[in-house]
């Protein structure tokens, strides 16, 4: 295997004496001059554009008289309101596309690319150099300049094979002879470093990368994914991909990545709000949010669990995480033999005004029911039935005096407001309409209140079918889902982060409510620290159902610990699965396990000892405590040495922080102080062993395991 050419290490005197980072620098020397062009010439653009812009709106809106006295004018008063409107989307969409260009020049001229394939693209014609970026950008002859990391040509580089190789392009496979794969250590248009490399044990930025320490934001990994992550990242689109990868293994950056390349594949039809992100909590969420908008992308919607039934408005009620799978599909065969009786319905009303009434929603259900039977094709109709209703209803409050006046006394702001222009009706006939239009703004909320059947009475339903008092929140929804199918219809895609900690009744209830959308779920069936978490052969079954097809990816390598912590989460494994695991970090500092004594002076006497050597140390230390109840006992223990964490917090790039082991979740620190690993917080069942692997996981160079009495029996063999 071929070694690096050249290192991070190596002097100025070596870089002078190396004709290849002499090139290379000139080469990027020439790009950053290029790019600096590219920026100021679409600054120019668009200041020369918004002058222009102002200059033709100015003349053609004089150009314009309103005159609506005959018909004939009219319609030249409109012909011109649209020639204006015409214009001013032509200026908005030179304006997106200048300011799109505009921003990836700014990305780019921090690091203008951090890679160069070297690709024959037909046998017996002269080689060209590709290089690769965070994003892409073409010269002024639309000659790419530099090509972004998601573009087919890019997945050369990520194949990691040095000769033929093959990328898709079109739904076809294009082959090509790779002559060299060279990465770069770049800052604006200074080459620190770069190497030739072939495999990912070999890839010195990525090793580069590794040895730095935990930083308080998650950062991109666009220049170091390696060859199993890449599969992951532009895996075909499929309607459930199931990622099972061990700690360490870079399952959120892939994650992030994936958004970020969908995002490319699809620039023209995906909007961010389109993609729901669901993370393990509110620290988890933070520590993202800037890894998206560093590679030039919005970032989608992120929510919690929780957050998730507060947008249903479900957050007073019991979450129902116990809730057995079971029970729920028990309660969706349930909805077929569902007879609604008159109490199950409510009006629909907005303020004191009542628009459809209870009578007549059960009407309109008792016309379809008996073809349809119970279920989402009855409640499609009925919505149809009650749209019409409110339709009616508002023609007739068009004709209402009172409500007439009230439109006629609107002031300016509000007429323009509702109306977007003006009103004076010149008749009755145009007052009718102009009140029907005021009627549609004012009653505007019935609209939704029949796409959202509030005006059924679920919770009723559901004590008749379950013989309880209340519904939880997964039971509620789930009901309704099942009842009306009012999933949502916009999500696309859905990404789901640390999967094995959901329950199947929550995994059934996500796979119906985005029924729709392409899911992405990533976690590690050994991190299932929850009591009654789905395991990886019910969520695939969940999905199967549901999507159809579930196509799954193993993550093996962790990027995160050294080879020692490695080593030591591992071996709480099964020793068939340990020896598919492995570590690409450098040697580093062994574990220190200590049994410390039962009485609690002398227990917190060494616990204090190892806080205050982890403060005297460089990056973040992190006591990871088995739950809450224990780390807010040990917060009043340890005082201002640490910094408790709560769900509303952020990390600190430094200093010794203390939080339950729930909120470690997905998170990764410098050091890692396990402070309870006595055989009565970790007694050697299944789930403790889980929960101590992803403690210990959370360290990246260094881990510290104390227990206050006998050590737990996973790791006093």
């Amino acid at each position: 295997m071929p070694e690096p050419m050249t290192s991070a290490a190596d002097t100025t005197a070596t870089h002078q004496d190396d004709p290849v980072f002499l090139e290379e620098q000139d080469h990027l020397k020439r790009t950053h001059e290029r790019l600096r062009d590219i920026h100021d010439a679409v600054q120019r653009e668009l200041e020369t554009t918004h002058e222009y812009a102002a200059q033709d709106l100015r003349d053609m809106s004089e150009e314009v008289r309103l005159n609506f006295n005959s018909d004939d004018e009219t319609m030249e008063t409109l012909a011109a309101i649209e020639t204006l409107n015409s214009v001013i989307d032509t200026y908005n969409q030179h304006h997106d596309f200048t300011l799109d260009r505009l921003r990836r020049t700014l990305l780019l001229l921090r690091q203008p690319y951090f890679a160069k394939v070297r690709l024959q693209m037909r046998p017996g014609r002269p080689a060209r150099n590709v290089y690769i970026g965070t994003v892409g950008i073409t010269d002024e002859r639309q000659v790419p300049l530099i090509v972004d990391w998601r573009s087919p040509v890019a997945q050369t580089y990520y194949n990691q094979e040095v000769g033929p190789t093959s990328y898709e392009v079109d739904g076809r496979t294009k082959t090509v002879n790779l002559e060299l794969r060279r990465q770069f250590d770049v800052v604006q248009d200074r080459l620190r470093s770069y190497f030739d490399a072939s495999v990912a044990i070999q890839d010195a930025l990525l090793l580069g990368a590794l040895r730095r320490h935990h930083s308080e934001k998650l950062q991109a990994i666009t220049a170091t994914i390696q060859r199993e992550q890449n599969q992951v990242v532009r895996h075909e689109d499929v309607p459930a991909l199931l990622v099972d990868g061990i700690a360490g293994s870079g399952k959120t950056s892939v994650l992030l990545q994936r958004i970020a390349y969908l995002f490319y594949q699809e620039r023209e039809s995906l909007r961010p709000d389109q993609v729901y992100l669901f993370s393990p909590n509110d620290i988890f969420a933070r520590y993202i949010d800037t890894v998206l908008p560093s590679l030039g992308e919005s970032n989608p919607h992120t929510l919690t669990w929780k957050s998730f039934l507060a947008e249903q408005g479900l957050d007073q009620r019991s979450g129902g995480e116990g809730v057995d799978a079971s029970a729920l599909r028990e309660l969706g065969r349930s909805v077929a033999s569902i007879v609604l009786e008159d109490d199950d319905f409510r009006d629909i009303r907005v303020g004191d005004m009542r628009l459809v009434s209870a009578a007549q929603i059960r009407k309109s259900v008792e016309k379809h029911v008996g073809r349809l039977g119970m279920g989402p094709r009855l409640f499609a109709l009925v919505k149809e039935d009650l749209h019409q209703k409110v339709e009616r209803r508002m023609s007739q409050l068009a004709h209402n005096e009172e409500l007439q006046e009230q439109m006629l006394s609107l002031d300016v702001d509000e007429q323009m407001c509702i109306f977007g222009e003006l009103v004076a009706p010149a008749d009755e006939d145009e007052t009718v309409a102009c009140a029907r239009r005021y009627a549609r703004e004012l009653f505007s909320p019935a609209f939704s209140d029949v796409d959202s059947c509030s005006w059924l009475r679920l919770d009723r339903i559901g004590m008749r079918v379950t013989g309880r008092q209340a519904l939880s929140a997964i039971e509620w929804l789930y009901l309704k889902l099942a009842l009306t199918g009012d999933g949502t219809q916009d999500a696309r895609y859905v990404m789901v982060d640390e999967v094995q900690d959901y329950s199947e009744a929550q995994l059934m209830l996500l796979a119906r409510y985005f029924g729709r959308a392409h899911f992405l779920l990533l976690g590690d069936r050994h991190q299932a620290i929850r009591e009654g978490s789905a395991s990886f052969e019910a969520i695939r079954s969940i999905f199967k159902e549901t999507h159809g097809t579930v196509a799954q990816c193993r993550l093996l390598t962790s990027y995160r610990s050294s080879p020692e912590i490695t080593e030591l989460f591992c071996g709480l494994l099964d020793e068939e699965e340990r020896v598919t695991l492995s570590s690409v970090r450098r040697p580093g500092v062994a574990p220190l396990i200590r049994s410390c004594p039962q009485d609690a002076d002398a227990y917190l006497a060494e616990l204090r000892a190892q806080v205050e050597e982890a403060r005297g140390r460089e990056g973040l230390c992190a006591v990871v405590a088995q739950d809450k109840a224990r780390a807010n006992w040990l917060s009043r223990q340890l005082g201002d040495s640490v910094t408790y964490l709560g769900k509303g917090d952020e990390l600190p790039k430094e200093g010794v922080v203390l939080l339950d082991l729930r909120l470690a979740k997905g998170l990764e620190f410098d050091e890692v102080i396990v402070p309870d690993a006595q055989a009565e917080a970790y007694p050697g069942d299944e789930i403790s062993r889980r929960r101590l692997y992803t403690a210990i996981s959370r360290a990246m160079h260094r881990v510290v395991v104390l227990s206050q009495g006998p050590m737990t029996p996973l790791l006093d063999a």
